[in-house]
């Protein structure tokens, strides 16, 4: 337990990306630039897939969550580094940093999980054709994405309820732009043994578990694709699935290694940090639209049906 002869915290210090001014500067307009464009692509990619019929398939069902989240995600950690990019003091309350603490543990469960969802379609659609209509229902898809959220949500919740009886002395700087759970065990005085335990737990369950599944899909997939015996079979097969690999490979990779490394502040770990709570969430509806021919098609018609210069141009051909 914590000694009584400590001061009482009620604010940290997150020192962010750079102390120097004219960096902070330069950060802020790129992170903006970021924010804005990520908020953009995953509206535009949520509008799409609700107003285009041709999208209304297990598959995009998952993709516009994903899009939803991922404006939920970024939206967790972006304003606050914006504000402390343009702020001298750099604070955040206890409570405030334990409500992002709850909100990044959520939406980092919850990508893990849908990535996951997502696998298994892909290993439905592709390596039973047939039974799919059967297999993704839409009441199984509901409850799959639901589930994920759920699930997230108990696990954030419980592993913050946690964190709400850490003691916190003393030191009171967070190497960081953003409160994480890790990086707030170096700042208590409290016993730490049982938060450790349950985040374990916890990673074990979205790191390990949503990992391989999706291994395990993919192993199915690739297996799939290899006894085609056409080539344009086996490109076709592989292109439904190459967009969602690539989002799995910079999500995880960037995830897993930030989290393998101690809590020091360290540059690669800040660039970890942001290459997937905040370069991900910018690069799910880029990546799912220029490689997906579906997506670029309802883009078009999407274009040609609303902008009044294209239904001018339709009118004087005809």
């Amino acid at each position: 337990m914590a000694s009584g002869n400590h001061s009482s915290i009620t604010e940290f210090i997150l020192l962010g990306l750079s102390a120097d001014p004219q960096v902070q500067a330069l950060l802020f307009a790129l992170f903006l630039l970021i924010y804005l464009l990520t908020l953009l692509g995953n509206l535009l990619m949520i509008l799409l897939i609700h107003t285009d019929t041709n999208l209304h398939t297990p598959m995009y069902f998952f993709l516009s969550h994903l899009s939803f989240q991922d404006l939920f995600y970024s939206s967790v950690t972006v304003p606050k580094m914006l504000e402390n990019l343009l702020s001298q003091e750099k604070t955040i309350s206890v409570k405030g940093c334990l409500a992002q603490v709850f909100f990044v543990f959520a939406t980092t469960g919850i990508e893990a999980c849908l990535l996951s969802v997502m696998a298994y379609d892909r290993y439905a659609a592709i390596c039973h054709p047939l039974l799919y209509g059967q297999m993704m229902s839409s009441q199984l898809c509901a409850r799959l994405v639901w589930g994920s959220w759920t699930v997230a949500f108990l696990d954030a919740l419980i592993n913050v309820l946690l964190a709400l009886n850490l003691d916190f002395c003393e030191v009171q700087t967070i190497h960081h732009y953003s409160c994480e759970l890790p990086s707030l065990f170096p700042l208590s005085c409290s016993d730490i043994s049982t938060n450790s335990a349950m985040l374990l737990c916890s990673a074990l369950l979205h790191a390990m578990g949503t990992c391989l599944l999706i291994f395990f899909s993919y192993a199915r997939i690739a297996s799939a694709i290899l006894s085609i015996s056409s080539t344009a079979g086996r490109s076709k097969a592989f292109s439904t699935c190459s967009s969602h690999l690539l989002a799995v490979i910079l999500f995880y990779g960037s995830a897993i290694l930030r989290h393998l490394m101690p809590t020091s502040g360290s540059p690669l770990e800040l660039i970890l940090s942001i290459q997937y709570s905040v370069i991900t969430p910018l690069m799910n509806p880029l990546i799912y639209s220029l490689k997906n021919k579906e997506v670029k098609a309802a883009l078009g018609r999407m274009t040609v049906k609303y902008l009044p210069c294209n239904r001018k141009d339709r009118r004087d051909i005809a």
